[in-house]
């Protein structure tokens, strides 16, 4: 049978779900119908039904969802109880601030590598974690298991290094490096993010609730 396509619309919601269901562990909470997430989620209670339906409902009529069921769930649906080791390529700012970040680990996604071309760099250690040069990228590979690689690097060079990832085996890669990357007919996911595109949406909006509050005055 045939595996049901899921909107991407629908899995960028589920990271937010598990996150506010961790919350209301946190918080002692059992059970929660779909009208309450709705209102901590801002999403309405049919798109959570919908959203949820897609991969089996997880709910009861009258009883709601139980949220330490629902928050392991969608835990597996997202993979989050497979251990994924990662490689950092580029340790700059972010690279390093990346390889500091230890709620990574929390959530199954092991820093195991970091690689850079500066020899100023080399074998420095970030959280424990030493520095190689990047001609070590193909040993390291060969004797560890990578899961997914992380560019934060300049874009001139990214490209070079996602299909040289590749090649290496390594089909997920999560972008940093300021540019779309262009891995025609390769066999990889690829994740590109974005920060000034959050930013600019960011100023968007403020730009939109100052006009707001100016035309209400």
């Amino acid at each position: 049978m045939q595996e049901k396509e899921i909107s991407q619309a629908v899995i960028r919601r589920m990271p937010r779900y598990y996150r506010y269901l961790g919350e209301l562990l946190e918080d002692g909470v059992e059970r929660i119908s779909s009208n309450d997430l709705s209102r901590r989620m801002n999403v309405t209670a049919s798109q959570i039904r919908q959203d949820l339906n897609n991969f089996g409902g997880f709910g009861q009529q009258g009883y709601g969802y139980n949220v330490k069921y629902l928050y392991e769930e969608i835990g597996k649906i997202l993979g989050l109880n497979q251990q994924h080791n990662i490689i950092v390529i580029g340790v700059g700012n972010l690279g390093q601030a990346l390889a500091n970040y230890v709620k990574f680990e929390k959530l199954g996604f092991v820093i195991i590598g970091l690689f850079d071309v500066n020899p100023a760099l080399e074998g420095m250690s970030v959280r424990g974690i030493k520095v190689r040069m990047l001609d070590e990228l193909e040993t390291f590979c060969a004797e560890h298991r990578v899961d997914i690689a992380t560019l934060t690097m300049p874009k001139e060079k990214a490209d070079a290094i996602a299909n040289q990832l590749v090649d290496l085996g390594i089909h997920a890669i999560w972008n940093f490096a300021h540019v779309d990357l262009k891995l025609i007919d390769r066999d990889v996911v690829v994740e590109n993010v974005h920060l000034s595109d959050s930013l600019m949406q960011l100023s968007y909006n403020i730009v939109k609730n100052r006009s707001a509050r100016e035309n209400d005055n």
